[in-house]
């Protein structure tokens, strides 16, 4: 029997390497994989480096699967629905799928299976072909969004699959278009939904809005080497609510990216391409060097270091291609940042503690500028120095919180220094579309948020969250003249030594935000999301307060 064990479990590590392909950020396994970290079942897994290839979320739910007798009931439902789904990865058999176009039949539309529109598998290759749509309504009241409405809808396909067992490819297109509404529904659309923002089409033509991933990756079997080129979203960071490094707050963009793991180190870097602007005024070019080492120095404390350089108005720079490389210095070396100091480079580092089963506590700290000599003395002669930012971010996640099972607790405070992220040159913002890489607070601002998020049944989740902030905010001119920036807008940095920065300085604004969602998969694929926000804008300064909600209600089909 015990023979009989290791050469079935030798068989799925075999199998589980075989798809190179990503598992998109988006994508709630992860949310599964990190409660089962912390419930000890897959201890080693590293939640700061998303997202990760199928083989290797198979091989963490194949540890899981090996422990289910010590799973409560609703994990279970969760693990078998995701077995369902990763049957290929994990056992390299389609025998818990059907392919609608091989053999059409009604009733299989709404089975239990896995669903594909198409799929094919040799030796040498997998293919798998799907579709994906929405209906969404959306709708606005309040003092600042108005009363408005608007119905969108979005359809798309992807495939993906591997090569030859190294390859793996990937390609989501989809084409959306405005159903109902007119140009205040536009507007409200984008300020409730601000990725929008990056489809000019949507905004000028008012009408129809496109999005697209796509990528190659190259990996070893053991994954100890991966290159991969294309666009794809990537998460960096131990923030369990939001992260300070890479976040989900802007849409992808494109990058080279070399990842190298062994054993308890594993490194990546990147070298990519963003969308920029000074002032609203496209820029020619605007280029990311990034890179990330992880160290596992046990299953219960991990750390991360980070840095990451953001050149502007450069086509390709060789300087910044090195993988290996301190960013800071190689900037300073090039000899193109100087006199004007046109680049913008911050380095990071972060920590995870999993003091005991169920509960880790994470710690980050982003610096944006650092000047030893004016640390503890912000001056430089009689003129503030304002050479040192930092971002500093502390959580707290719980999970089976309250007893309860499949339930998470998370509890984080973050605050950014005014002008972090931001640069004086209005052309090295750390954003992509000027939409922040990072967190989605704005600087000279700090922030509590507690979120709760739950199973009530394994296809029903949902998610609670709150968030407190405190800004403070501000540009003043004296007729053409700049004579103050408080640092809260992500892209003004010009004036940022005209004053001493100081925290919460300017004009005050609190905000309490309230966000509730839930998603119900009634049949497997087919998805009823509801989101729900409401909003008090505190306007301190003028004694005015401004409340806003709004609500969507979507219907979503995924295969």
């Amino acid at each position: 029997m015990k023979k009989l064990f290791i050469i079935l479990f030798f068989f799925n590590i075999v199998s589980v390497y075989s798809q190179m392909e990503l598992v998109p950020p988006s994508h709630p396994v992860y949310d599964f994989l990190k409660r089962m970290q912390l419930s000890d079942f897959i201890p080693d897994y590293n939640s700061s480096d998303i997202p990760i290839s199928r083989a290797a979320v198979a091989s963490y739910l194949i540890s899981i699967d090996q422990k289910r007798s010590l799973l409560n009931s609703i994990d279970k439902g969760l693990l078998d629905d995701y077995l369902v789904e990763f049957e290929y990865d994990v056992r390299g058999k389609l025998n818990k799928s059907h392919t609608l176009f091989k053999d059409f039949k009604v009733k299989e539309i709404f089975s239990d299976r896995q669903k594909y529109l198409y799929s094919y598998v040799d030796s040498n290759a997998t293919i798998f072909f799907d579709v994906q749509g929405y209906i969404s309504q959306r709708n606005s009241v309040g003092d600042s969004l108005k009363t408005n409405n608007i119905t969108l809808g979005e359809l798309g396909v992807r495939v993906r699959g591997t090569l030859i067992k190294n390859v793996g490819y990937y390609l989501r297109m989809s084409n959306g278009q405005k159903l109902i509404g007119d140009t205040n529904g536009i507007n409200m659309s984008i300020m409730t939904y601000p990725k929008l923002k990056a489809n000019t089409k949507y905004k000028y033509e008012q009408n129809n809005f496109d999005t697209y991933e796509g990528y190659l990756r190259y990996a070893t079997q053991n994954e100890w080497v991966s290159i991969m080129v294309g666009k794809e979203a990537l998460l960096t960071g131990f923030g369990y609510i939001d992260k300070l490094f890479f976040s989900d707050n802007t849409v992808p963009f494109s990058y080279l990216k070399i990842g190298l793991k062994y054993k308890a180190l594993s490194y990546y870097f990147l070298y990519g391409s963003l969308k920029g602007d000074s002032m609203g005024i496209d820029l020619s070019s605007k280029n990311i060097a990034s890179h990330r080492l992880n160290i596992n120095f046990s299953d219960y404390f991990k750390m991360g270091f980070f840095e990451s350089i953001i050149i502007p108005e450069q086509p390709f720079n060789f300087t910044f291609l090195n993988p290996l490389s301190f960013l800071r210095s190689a900037d300073y070396n090039s000899g193109e940042n100087m006199p004007k100091n046109k680049n913008n480079a911050l380095m990071g580092i972060d920590f995870e503690i999993v003091p005991t089963n169920k509960l880790s506590f994470q710690g980050s700290l982003l610096i944006d500028d650092l000047n030893f000599s004016t640390l503890f003395n912000n001056k430089k002669g009689n003129r503030p120095a304002n050479d040192n930012r930092f971002g500093v971010q502390l959580g707290l996640l719980w999970v089976d919180a309250f007893t309860i099972p499949a339930t998470s607790l998370a509890i984080e405070y973050t605050r950014l220094d005014p002008f972090v992220y931001s640069h004086r040159t209005n052309k090295s913002q750390y954003t992509n579309w000027s939409l922040p890489l990072g967190h989605n607070l704005s600087p000279n601002s700090d922030e509590i948020a507690v979120k709760i998020n739950s199973y009530i049944y394994k296809r029903l989740n949902f998610s609670l969250l709150y968030q407190y902030q405190r800004s403070g905010t501000g540009i003043i001119y004296h007729g053409d003249t700049l004579i103050a920036n408080y640092g809260n807008d992500i892209n003004r940095g010009d004036g940022d030594l005209l004053n001493e920065n100081i925290f919460l300085n300017g004009n005050r604004i609190n905000r309490h935000i309230v966000t509730f969602n839930l998603t119900f998969q009634p049949i497997r694929q087919y998805f009823i999301e509801l989101k729900y926000q409401y909003r008090i804008t505190d306007f301190s300064y003028l004694n005015k307060k401004y409340k806003d909600s709004f609500v969507f209600f979507t219907v979503r089909v995924d295969y």
